[in-house]
């Protein structure tokens, strides 16, 4: 695969259960995928690079290690765009404001009385394998929090009300046409959008209180969606009657891709949004004689997941179904019979259940792609089969 060349800069600026339940929960999910008494996982050779940025993104998967079908807390990737910022809860408060009949300002108690809601959302960063150090940024977690639509029934959005604008309380420098100005992080989705029931003001994540590095004390949560959509350290929700127009909506995450002719080409520009369908080799184990292949697959319903092992054939994988949620990956296992020593590659593609099939590299939606932003084409791995 080729990652667009960044400089340093460009990095830099881009990226009430109870205890029994508690308990349960935790029994439940913490061996999803794990490891057999005679296990080896076998080392990929293609390695991802060192990370450049760690004060940008941190905490990546390591797929070698994945055995959780719920990613813990302690090792759930963290992206900061403009640094990680400290709150106090105890000070902290949320305002709905803008285009609204009453505005609302609530602490986090008013927030935790409110009903309760938990859905199980895996979260992929947008620009997750579309450079060479960054491979991990995705996760599983069960996040709990209040829906965010009765709140926006209640401040009731004006006529003239379309777009919602979540603002970050993280912030930093931004220079527009010369013009240098400090600026919160913020993104919006159409009220439409917004109004879906599943979208949650989270204050919890894993049946613990929503961690500091991923947005507390609250966070957006909109399933079906890229990371960068689901705003974390939310101080201000704002109804516009028009689009937010900010670097990350109209300058950064935003996936430019040539279409038209090789003599007459056209290039489009369109927002990053709703997370892509996609598969990942996660490890090659071996134990004894026998080798299997494990992996994920996520972005859509997924109705099966196919490998390929060098240039032979697709053949059809054994999806995991014990554990599993709309909106959260699934993961899948392969019986490799009888591989030859010596090196291989693996390369793996989901097809959802309304025959939508993850894209190859070569494929035009990847290919004729320039920003690493949604790159969900077929990825392959390297590995060696030991004597």
């Amino acid at each position: 695969m080729q990652h667009p060349t960044l400089s340093r800069r460009e990095l830099l600026v881009a990226g009430g259960a109870t205890l029994a339940t508690l308990a349960l929960f935790n029994a439940r999910f913490a061996t999803a995928a794990p490891l057999q008494p005679g296990d080896e996982v076998l080392p990929w050779l293609d390695q991802p690079e060192e990370n450049p940025v760690p004060e940008v993104i941190d905490n990546q998967l390591v797929w070698e290690k994945l055995d959780s079908w719920i990613t813990p807390n302690e090792q759930f990737f963290g992206i900061a765009h403009y640094g990680w910022p400290e709150i106090d809860p105890s000070q902290w408060q949320l305002t709905l404001a803008g285009r609204v009949k009453t505005p609302l300002s609530l602490t986090l108690d008013d927030l935790k009385a409110r009903p309760r809601q938990e859905v199980t959302f895996t979260i992929e960063c947008s620009g997750n394998s579309g450079l060479p150090f960054f491979d991990g940024g995705i996760g599983n977690a069960r996040w709990a929090g209040t829906p965010l639509a009765p709140l926006l029934e209640e401040v009731g959005v004006l006529a003239d009300g379309s777009e919602v604008v979540f603002v970050g309380a993280d912030k930093g420098e931004e220079v527009v046409r010369e013009t240098k100005t400090i600026q919160n992080f913020a993104r919006s989705m159409a009220l439409t959008d917004a109004m879906q029931p599943e979208n949650l003001l989270c204050y919890e994540m894993n049946g613990e209180p929503l961690p500091a590095r991923n947005g507390a004390p609250l966070r957006l949560i909109a399933p079906g969606w890229y990371g960068i959509a689901n705003v974390k350290w939310l101080q201000r929700i704002e109804i516009w009657p028009t689009r937010l127009a900010n670097r990350f909506m109209a300058r950064d995450y935003v996936t430019v891709r040539q279409t038209g002719t090789e003599a007459e080409p056209i290039w489009t520009e369109s927002l990053v949004g709703r997370a892509l369908l996609k598969s990942a080799p996660a490890r090659v184990v071996r134990n004894g004689d026998s080798y299997r292949i494990e992996g994920a697959a996520w972005g859509a319903p997924i109705s099966s997941v196919e490998v390929k092992i060098d240039e032979g054939a697709w053949q059809r994988t054994r999806l995991d179904r014990s554990q599993q949620a709309e909106a959260a990956w699934v993961f899948w296992t392969f019986n490799w019979a009888h591989p030859a020593l010596g090196e291989h590659t693996i390369t793996t593609r989901a097809v959802d259940t309304t025959s939508n099939v993850q894209p190859a590299q070569d494929d035009p939606l990847i290919a004729n792609k320039i920003t690493y932003w949604e790159s969900n084409g077929q990825i392959t791995r390297r590995v060696n089969i030991p004597a």
